[in-house]
C-alpha cells in the first residue's frame, strides 16, 4: 500500500521576500512573522521615534503595527506598493493618533503650503547640508519635531529615512507633487528655525548622517 499523500508545505526562511513571508504568516506560520518582524521592525521604530520624539510611543506603535499585520494583513495589496511602504503607512496612522490623543503635536501659525512644486526641488542642496556645523543634533531634532505633522513626515521619510518621492507618496496616500511641495516648504521652515538671521548669508553645512543619529 502506498503512503498517504502529504501536500508539501513551504517553510519560512530569510531568503523569501516580504510577500511570501506575509502569505505564510497569514497561513499560521509563526516563523514567518518572526522573520518579518526582524526585517522591518527597525525602520518602523525609527520612523515613529523621529515623528514623536518619544521612545515609548515608538515602541507602542511598532507593536501595534505588527498586531495589525497579524489581524488584517490580508488588506495589503502588492499592486499598490511594497510591504515596507504599507507598514510605514500603518505606523503613520498610529503615530498621528497617539500624537493627537496625547496633544504632543506642535503647530505653527503659518501653515501655508505651496501647491505647485518646482522640478528643481530635488536638486537643491541637501536640507541639512545648508545648516551650520555649530547646530547640534538636538537642535535639529527639536526643529523637526516642531514642524506641523504634514511637513514633519515628509522630512522624516525623504530626508531621514531616505525614501524616494514615489515611496513617500505611497505611504502618505498623496500625489508626488504634494510630497515635493511639502518638502520644499519644510526645508524653508527648518532653515528659518535653525539658522539665525545674521548668519543667513553664510555658507552652512552639516551632515545628514548627524541628524539621523537621533534615532
Amino acid at each position: 500500500m502506498t503512503a498517504a499523500f502529504r501536500p508539501f508545505r513551504m517553510k519560512a526562511n530569510n531568503d523569501q521576500n516580504d510577500g511570501e513571508l506575509l502569505r505564510l504568516m497569514l497561513a499560521g506560520d509563526e516563523d514567518a512573522l518572526t522573520l518579518l518582524y526582524r526585517r522591518r521592525q527597525a525602520a518602523i521604530y525609527r520612523f515613529a521615534l523621529q515623528m514623536s520624539g518619544s521612545p515609548s510611543v515608538a515602541e507602542d506603535v511598532t507593536q501595534e503595527v505588527f498586531l495589525f499585520l497579524m489581524r488584517q494583513g490580508h488588506v495589503f495589496d502588492a499592486a499598490r506598493g511594497s510591504l515596507p511602504s504599507f507598514l510605514l503607512g500603518v505606523a503613520r496612522n498610529y503615530v498621528l493618533r497617539r500624537l493627537r490623543g496625547e496633544q504632543l503635536l506642535v503647530t505653527l501659525a503659518d501653515d501655508y503650503e505651496d501647491e505647485v512644486a518646482s522640478e528643481q526641488t530635488r536638486t537643491e542642496p541637501g536640507l541639512l547640508e545648508e545648516l551650520t556645523r555649530a547646530e547640534t543634533i538636538e537642535a535639529v531634532r527639536k526643529a523637526i519635531l516642531s514642524l506641523p505633522e504634514r511637513y514633519r513626515e515628509v522630512v522624516v521619510l525623504c530626508e531621514l529615512q531616505e525614501l524616494s518621492y514615489v515611496e513617500t507618496a505611497e505611504i502618505l496616500g498623496c500625489a508626488i507633487g504634494t510630497v515635493r511641495s511639502r518638502l520644499h516648504r519644510a526645508r524653508s521652515l527648518l532653515l528659518t528655525k535653525l539658522r539665525p538671521a545674521e548668519q543667513a548669508d553664510q555658507t552652512t553645512e552639516v551632515t545628514v548622517k548627524s541628524a539621523r543619529c537621533f534615532a
